[in-house]
Order: structure tokens, then sequence, then C-alpha cells
């Protein structure tokens, strides 16, 4: 009797085990799920996207702000990314980069409604059209004057870092040169003297 309650315990323990086993891979799973349907979101809005640009009209050209948008600010981060990667003194940088993302996924929204609108409707607000124009230039221009600033920061680093080399490359080389032998410049001098004196004779 005692051997048959312990091969049950373990057999109860066992499958405790397998189902604790499953429901972190079914937990897992869901959560990679999320993921996989949230990238598949993102990519379709992409898409869409790049695929209403094509076309004629104001609604393509918001969606070729859109792209246009989406383009200037990730360059903008990869340039302020590899800034802090290299450990320059970004000051908030940082912070006014999260900023201008969080203006321009707003901006990015009201294009997008603007561009939905136009498709739908022949009856849009001009004006707005315009007015989104003006907030594209702006942002654009401020992504294109960070980028600016950081290569001026990166060609300015790079410089120093090259006269530096420059320096120690120069000290390198005098220092592997041989030293003149006095012996020679005894027999150098001799020589000329002597080639002088047969000149002039």
């Amino acid at each position: 009797m005692a051997e048959m309650s312990e091969f049950l315990v373990i057999v109860l323990a066992v499958l405790a085990f397998l189902l604790l086993l499953t429901g972190v891979g079914v937990y897992l799973l869901v959560k990679l799920g999320k993921k996989a349907a949230k990238k598949a979101r993102q990519a379709t809005t992409r898409l869409t996207t790049h695929v209403n640009a094509m076309g004629t009209g104001d609604a393509a050209e918001v969606e070729r702000l859109r792209l246009d948008l989406r383009r200037e600010v990730a360059l903008t981060r990869q340039a302020a990314a590899q800034a802090q990667q290299r450990g320059w003194g970004l000051g908030d940088l940082p912070r006014l980069m999260a900023d201008l993302s969080a203006q321009a996924d707003v901006h990015d929204g009201q294009l997008g409604m603007y561009a939905q609108q136009r498709r739908v409707s022949p009856y849009v607000d001009h004006a707005a059209l315009d007015q989104l124009r003006g907030h594209q230039a702006k942002l654009t221009a401020m992504c294109a004057r960070i980028r600016a600033d950081l290569l001026g920061d990166q060609m300015h680093h790079t410089s120093s870092g090259i006269d530096d080399l420059h320096a120690r490359t120069e000290l390198e080389i005098e220092a592997r040169r041989r030293p003149p032998d006095p012996l020679d410049q005894i027999d150098e001098l001799y020589r000329r003297s002597m080639q002088q004196r047969n000149d002039h004779s």
C-alpha cells in the first residue's frame, strides 16, 4: 500500500510539473503572438502608406509627407544614437529627440487622418493641408538641423583625433630614423673640402 501511494505521489508530481510547463509554454506563445500581431499591424500600416503614396492628388501627397517625416525622424534618431554610443556629450538632446519623436507621431496621425478623409470625401479643408505642410516643414527642418549639428560635432571629434594621430606618427617616424654617424659626416666634409680644393686648382 505504501508503494502504491508513493507511486501516485510521483505520478501526480510529474503531472503537476508537466502542467506547469504547459502553462508556461502557453503564456510564452500568447506573448509571442501578441508581439507578432503588433509587428504585423505596423507592417500593414507602412505598406498601406507606401501604396497610397504612389497615387496622385492631395491624399497621395500627404502619404508622401508621412513617409518623408518617418525617414527624417529615423535618420535623426540613428544619428543621435550613434553619438550617444560614442560617448559624446549630448546635453538635453535625448530628451529633445523624445519630444520631437512624440510630436512627429502626432503629426503623422494628423496626416493619416487628412489623407483618409481626402480619399473618402471630396470636401476637405484646404487650409488644413497648408497648415500640415507648414508643420511638416518645421519638423523636418528641426531633424535636419539636429543631424547637421551632430555631424559637425563628429567632424570636430574626428579632426582632433586625426591631428593627434598625425603628430604621433611624425614623432614615431622621427624616432625610428637612424641617427647620423659622426664618422660619415666627417668623411663627407673631407670629400667636399678636397673637391673644392681641386676645383680651385
